[in-house]
């Protein structure tokens, strides 16, 4: 036929005419094969999680769904400001908000975050983006693990957008005032942050004169 694109008779056709998007005819353009590639099945997810959020659980699952496993890997300390729970009370919540994931993994992650993908085969990390005002720091660090180790990349996710607004950190000042954080955490981390609240209470109580 007149005008028409001739097909290319090796594999890798670079235009070929079908349907894309809907659209009879549209060119589709065609990635080159490559041979003995296998995608990563293993994905690390680092992080505080103090406490684990609807935000990181909807990326938790989102990652469940495109690799083979998945390592939630919960620091063992936490470096940040107002630190609400011990690890291992963190890593209970996590294991309790994701346990209808059957690939995915809670585990304590110890040092460098680097040194924990290489001691558990992983090649990839999953980090998230909520806003623009996360990429500057995501960004260095990003940088900063391909410098102490080049096998390893980062992927990004998004949050959902009615999750982009939530952060542990937020969660934690609002459960300071013992304000409703239910909107914000999964049910069973909620059940830890509503237990929390009144044993801080208790305790305050306990001090007083």
């Amino acid at each position: 036929m007149r005008g028409s694109i001739p097909e290319t008779p090796s594999r890798f056709n670079p235009l070929r005419r079908g349907v894309f998007g809907g659209v009879p005819g549209a060119v589709v353009v065609e990635s080159a094969p490559v041979v003995n590639a296998k995608p990563p099945s293993l994905i690390v997810y680092p992080g505080s999680f103090d406490p684990l959020t609807l935000g990181h659980l909807d990326l938790l699952e989102r990652a469940s769904g495109i690799f083979d496993r998945v390592i939630l890997a919960v620091a063992a300390g936490s470096w940040k400001p107002g630190a609400l729970f011990s690890c291992a009370e963190r890593v209970e919540m996590a294991r309790e908000a994701a346990h209808a994931l059957g690939n995915v993994e809670v585990r304590v992650m110890e040092g460098m975050l680097v040194d924990f993908c290489h001691a558990v085969g992983a090649r990839v990390v999953l980090r998230g983006l909520r806003a623009y005002s996360d990429f500057e720091y995501e960004f260095q660090m990003a940088l900063t693990n391909r410098k102490l180790a080049p096998d390893i990349e980062t992927f990004f996710l998004m949050p959902r957008e009615d999750h982009s607004y939530v952060s542990s950190s937020i969660v934690r000042e609002i459960a300071s005032y013992a304000g409703d954080t239910s909107r914000f955490v999964p049910p069973e981390v909620q059940r830890h942050i509503e237990r929390k609240v009144v044993l801080t209470r208790l305790e305050g109580k306990g001090r007083a004169p």
